[in-house]
């Protein structure tokens, strides 16, 4: 007797601002993914912090997910404070060392800063302090990487958000909105 196996399930929520990457939010007060009407039994596949928003991938298909947090590309828009040298980001395309570890290199570049809704709250400004824009496109994701690599260069981060999740691009082949999820087939994360 054949038993057919339930297919799996790949779905792309984004994230919003100020939301926990769990679906229980346990002794806080802080908003989770319960609220989102998602399917059953699918389980964020790495995090974003809630400080974070952004692409978040969900499935059921452990093995998968195992795979994919280790070798694949995630890309983030990064807003920080100051004005910003190329020459200044050689240290994260290079592999970053940190206090307690020493980053993978990244792909990092300035990039002129987004176009896309707003936050709630809105981003500081300060007159005399500008705000510039990083395109930073790598495969490992330690908890709040990303803000370390930037303040230990002199450009604390403002705002963070994952724009791309293998090869789903934001605003390029997925159209969400904060809170709006899709599901998607495995073929348009990787390549098998």
């Amino acid at each position: 007797m054949l038993i057919k196996s339930k297919l799996k399930r790949y779905i792309v929520l984004f994230k919003p601002y100020n939301v926990l990457s769990q679906f229980t939010g346990g002794a806080s007060s802080f908003e989770n993914l319960s609220q989102f009407n998602l399917p059953p039994d699918v389980y964020p596949v790495g995090r974003l912090d809630k400080d974070s928003e952004g692409l978040l991938l969900l499935s059921d298909d452990g093995v998968f997910a195992s795979r994919f947090l280790h070798s694949h590309p995630r890309k983030y828009w990064v807003w920080v404070d100051g004005e910003v040298r190329d020459e200044e980001l050689n240290p994260l395309r290079l592999g970053l060392k940190l206090p307690t570890y020493t980053c993978l290199p990244c792909q990092c570049n300035m990039i002129p800063l987004p176009e896309v809704f707003e936050r709630n709250p809105p981003l500081r400004v300060r007159k005399k302090i500008p705000i510039n824009a990083l395109e930073i496109t790598m495969t490992e994701g330690k908890n709040r990487q990303i803000r370390h690599m930037t303040a230990a260069i002199g450009h604390p981060t403002l705002r963070l958000m994952r724009i791309g999740l293998g090869k789903i691009q934001f605003q390029q082949n997925l159209f969400l909105k904060p809170g709006e999820w899709q599901e998607v087939e495995r073929s348009m994360l990787i390549n098998d």
